[in-house]
């Protein structure tokens, strides 16, 4: 409503509405007339074909009593009665199945989907993580010959953080996505302690890694079932535990039923900054030896950033951490800093080192005034 209102497109969302639901109207209308008329006009039709045989055959009886007998006359006519509800109920029932067809055909073409992330038969169990991630000549395309990424050689120890910038469409996103396995490399490999990704069971593999997300991702139900999404046996004491570590434990105690209040579709009952420290929290509870932090404070004003950048300072202590992002000074502590440009590798060294560089990552600090 905001938006139409800004615009001054009242009328023009009126009109096309109205336009819209007229041809739904008459589409109704028409399958609505034909269904209502299936019942009364196959009764009339039944019941005009039973007047013309009773007329004719009637007719026939009384010129040639030879030719059938009157109780003969009656018992196929009484046949013919009741044949006619069964017919009318199939003509119905074929009405019905074209109808589950079409639906079944919307189902299906969900459940058959295919699946483009797909387990090795072999796949190797991993519990842990203990020494680093290896990208090994990774290249990545959405389309063919249309590559996102490319020649991409990086490794990330246990415990470090490694910060990916550059300007948008240089494949930062991308970059951190290959890591779970949201998409497989088109190009190359990423090993995990020297194992293969492609060859680690996926739930495993995804067990091992934490996300928070610039798009934060929460569901319409209570504070404490968003904290504890995908886990059964979290007590309160742990949930208040991680919301105070992400600094979300005082504005929880104020909402109207703490922990149980309910937060809305995608958690519009939240600010923004509120909203992500919720998600922080979700990723201490599942306590990952991994952290994936894509752009997780760049749509936060500068007080909900500062609480934000606090509560993932403490999460990513002991941690090996990629971190995707546009503000450059949330990454000048970083062990190392890649920058990637038109989807490759450009610089790669600490903060103090791209600046001497007087490259691409000095004009982006340039341009947003870091000294």
């Amino acid at each position: 409503m905001r938006i139409i209102k800004a615009f001054n497109a009242i009328d023009f969302t009126h009109e096309r509405f109205k336009n819209q639901n007229d041809i739904f109207t008459d589409i109704k209308n028409i399958i609505y007339r034909r269904t209502d008329l299936a019942s009364p006009l196959s009764e009339f039709l039944g019941t005009i074909l039973v007047v013309i045989i009773l007329i004719y055959g009637g007719s026939i009886i009384l010129n040639d009593k030879h030719f059938m007998n009157a109780e003969t006359f009656i018992m196929y006519l009484m046949l013919f009665v009741s044949v006619i509800n069964p017919a009318k109920s199939l003509t119905s029932a074929f009405y019905f199945i074209q109808k589950g067809k079409a639906s079944i055909n919307r189902i299906q073409y969900i459940l058959n989907a295919e699946e483009v992330i797909e387990e090795s038969p072999d796949a190797k169990p991993l519990k842990t993580f203990s020494n680093k991630i290896e990208f090994k000549e990774v290249g990545f395309a959405y389309e063919k010959e249309n590559f996102v990424l490319k020649n991409i050689n990086l490794e990330i120890n246990k415990g470090k953080t490694i910060a990916i910038v550059g300007a948008s469409g240089a494949g930062k996103s991308t970059f951190v996505d290959l890591i779970p396995r949201f998409y497989d490399c088109t190009a190359g490999e990423i090993l995990v302690d020297n194992i293969p990704i492609k060859k680690i069971k996926i739930d495993d593999l995804r067990n091992l890694i934490g996300i928070v997300a610039q798009d934060t991702i929460l569901f319409n139900d209570t504070i404490y079932n968003n904290i504890a999404f995908g886990k059964t046996d979290v007590s309160i004491n742990e949930i208040e535990e991680v919301s105070k570590i992400a600094n979300a434990y005082d504005f929880i105690m104020q909402t109207p039923k703490g922990f149980q209040s309910i937060i809305g579709d995608s958690g519009n009952m939240l600010s923004g900054g509120q909203k992500q420290r919720i998600s922080i929290a979700r990723a201490i509870l599942k306590n990952p030896p991994i952290l994936i932090l894509d752009e997780a404070t760049s749509a936060l004003d500068s007080e909900s950033e500062y609480l934000v950048q606090q509560a993932l300072e403490k999460i990513m202590a002991n941690r090996t951490t990629i971190i995707v992002a546009h503000k450059l000074s949330t990454i000048k502590n970083a062990s190392t800093i890649v920058v990637l440009e038109n989807g490759q590798i450009a610089e790669m060294g600490t903060h103090n080192e791209l600046i001497k560089l007087n490259g691409i990552y000095y004009k982006l600090s340039q341009m947003q005034s870091l000294k």
